[in-house]
């Protein structure tokens, strides 16, 4: 019953779907049916009366006709298991969580895939905070899951479509994929480079640098998506282009709030205040690397966040050699590599 989830929860109840929010505490989940709250994480923010808070996962899942995934990436295999004998037969299911499973390579699609086999699988991801998602502010997010034949004949009856409409409110506006690869691998690499403009921010670096490594790191996202089946369109949307920007540009960001810390010089384990806080674009650092080596994908901003979180590199000299790399040309089809002064002995 984490900050996301619970906006979700309000969204659907709010667009009028009879709504149960699963947690593992018991103790949350009856403070929040008490109060009409969730005291933890969205304090002051009033649950709709259509939502109803459950630790009980058999009468969280009977009776369901979608289910939105909103667990951490890290944990999601497990929390798939759980829900095996008790989730209804076929029904659509919704990753809103981000990221790409450590070890296996696997986009959360796939884990999904592997452990309840039978369940269209799709994605929820954009540019959405999760308070501002709660208090009903303007928000669009993309809706993505395979087409097959014939939901491209009757495309209302789609997974990805039906969801949509079930999910839209005068405030939330859903728009449909069916690059569910496109949608995750934005969401994996955004938190990524979330950390990298929050080094630098709080390095002491301004908005050029920021606007940089978001651009740059957009493209990086295009390559790792188009190697693995994705759409490069797919990215300069909501789910990639979106959701970057609004994560690289504020520090409600725990990707972002974590990076500025790290470039103030301040130790992982005395940001946030000593406490432990998952980020995830932290664990992501290690799984986005190891699957773009594994395809042969160029990330060095990823690979530059991945050296200073997880092989003790100094942050300093990591992003001055990122800066100092060959000269490319932008176009990918202009297959140019200057190294520096190289043009002063032609």
């Amino acid at each position: 019953m984490g900050s996301w989830g619970t906006a979700l929860a309000i969204v659907a109840a709010t667009a009028g779907c009879e709504t149960r929010l699963w947690g593992r505490r018991e103790s949350l989940a009856t403070a929040m049916a008490e109060t009409r709250q969730n005291p933890e994480h969205l304090p002051g923010i009033d649950l709709p009366e259509k939502l109803e808070p459950t630790s009980d996962l058999a009468h969280a899942l009977s009776g369901a006709e979608a289910v939105l995934l909103v667990t951490p990436s890290h944990t999601l295999r497990e929390m798939a298991r759980k829900m095996r004998d008790h989730l209804p037969e076929g029904i659509p299911i919704a990753l809103c969580c981000k990221g790409i499973e450590r070890g296996t390579g696997f986009l959360l699609s796939h884990v999904i895939e592997e452990e309840l086999p039978g369940h269209p699988v799709g994605a929820l991801s954009g540019p959405t905070f999760a308070h501002e998602t709660a208090l009903g502010h303007p928000t669009a997010a993309t809706v993505a899951f395979p087409f097959r034949h014939h939901d491209r004949i009757a495309p209302e009856r789609a997974p990805a479509a039906r969801l949509a409409l079930t999910m839209q409110t005068q405030a939330f506006r859903p728009y449909v994929s069916d690059d569910i690869v496109g949608v995750e691998v934005g969401g994996a690499v955004k938190n990524v480079i979330a950390i990298a403009c929050g080094m630098m921010t709080g390095a002491g670096f301004a908005e050029n640098t920021r606007a940089a490594l978001i651009t740059r790191g957009m493209d990086e996202m295009k390559f790792l998506a188009e190697a693995l089946g994705g759409k490069r369109e797919t990215v300069t949307g909501l789910a990639g282009a979106g959701d970057l920007t609004l994560t690289c540009s504020s520090s409600t960001s725990r990707n972002m709030s974590l990076g500025t810390q790290l470039g103030q010089g301040i130790p992982r384990d005395e940001c946030f205040g000593g406490k432990p806080t998952v980020v995830e674009g932290e664990v992501n650092a290690i799984s986005v690397v190891d699957l773009a080596r594994r395809v042969r994908v160029e990330m060095p901003i990823c690979e530059a966040v991945h050296a200073i979180l997880h092989e003790g590199a100094p942050l300093a000299e990591t992003f001055r050699a990122l800066w100092s790399r060959p000269i490319e040309g932008e176009p990918r089809a202009l297959d140019i590599n200057l190294h520096p002064h190289e043009a002063d002995h032609a």
